[in-house]
């Protein structure tokens, strides 16, 4: 038995070599990327803290971690604009190197690139109107026909929503910089999103209390998307790795979120 599983990781080990080589032979997109003079990065620019869009300006916790992988290359950041819904789609038609912004470790995009070590963790949980807060602790006291959840479309919380409530009104709303404001104004009771925001948006909106942000209804990881490219991935891994062993993430994270 375990002659076979030795025999087993030992053929594991060798298509990951000849998969390396294979890449290093037709060059990697750590070379090209190098030889442009430019990072192009994927980002939506609606998901505080992680990267926002106002104008040509570009803010967030990824916005500047960008700017640091890309001082490890020696090149420029071009931001290229996309949808949650999209992201997937447009890095594998090559419109950029890397999807950056609060990107959820998702199977199904896992199965179309390559992902980051993770950087971030935390889950979906409600936030609401302060006075409302009791009313929504559980998903089985959200779940009811007299409750409306709002949702930005084609990303996680959508799909978060449309596993977990089939009783409740979900009304879809594309913009998800202002999507909170329709909580405030009651066309919406909550809305479901990660911990990470509601933290935000209860900062930015006084009317709003994130219900459980500590103790969300699941847990996810959040990381870089990148093509299936072995030697830029394992470039990123390492340069995530040192930014964390040197302290420059936690006081990027710490610089948005305290």
């Amino acid at each position: 038995m375990r002659a076979r599983l030795r025999r087993g990781l030992l053929g594991l080990s060798l298509v990951l070599v000849f998969a390396a080589v294979a890449v290093a032979a037709q060059g990697s997109l750590l070379d090209e990327i190098v030889q442009r003079g430019e990072l192009r990065v994927g980002m939506t620019g609606d998901y505080k803290p992680f990267t926002y869009r106002d104008g040509d300006d570009w803010s967030g916790i990824d916005v500047d971690l960008t700017r640091s992988l890309a001082k490890t290359l020696g090149v420029k950041v071009v931001i290229v604009p996309t949808t949650w819904k999209a992201i997937t789609d447009d890095l594998m038609e090559g419109k950029y190197d890397i999807a950056m912004g609060g990107v959820s470790v998702k199977m199904d995009r896992q199965r179309r690139g390559l992902f980051s070590i993770p950087y971030f963790v935390t889950g979906k949980t409600p936030i609401t109107r302060a006075e409302n807060v009791d009313r929504f602790q559980t998903l089985e006291q959200i779940d009811r026909p007299e409750v409306t959840v709002i949702v930005n479309p084609g990303g996680t919380n959508e799909r978060f929503a449309r596993a977990h409530l089939k009783k409740a009104k979900i009304i879809v709303y594309d913009d998800n910089v202002t999507i909170f404001d329709k909580i405030v104004d009651g066309t919406a009771d909550l809305m479901m999103t990660d911990g990470v925001e509601t933290l935000l948006q209860q900062k930015l909106r006084p009317e709003l209390k994130a219900v459980h942000p500590y103790e969300p209804f699941d847990r996810f990881e959040k990381a870089y998307l990148m093509p299936r490219d072995i030697i830029w991935k394992e470039y990123v891994d390492q340069w995530l790795h040192t930014a964390e062993l040197t302290g420059e993430l936690q006081a990027v994270c710490d610089r948005w979120l305290k």
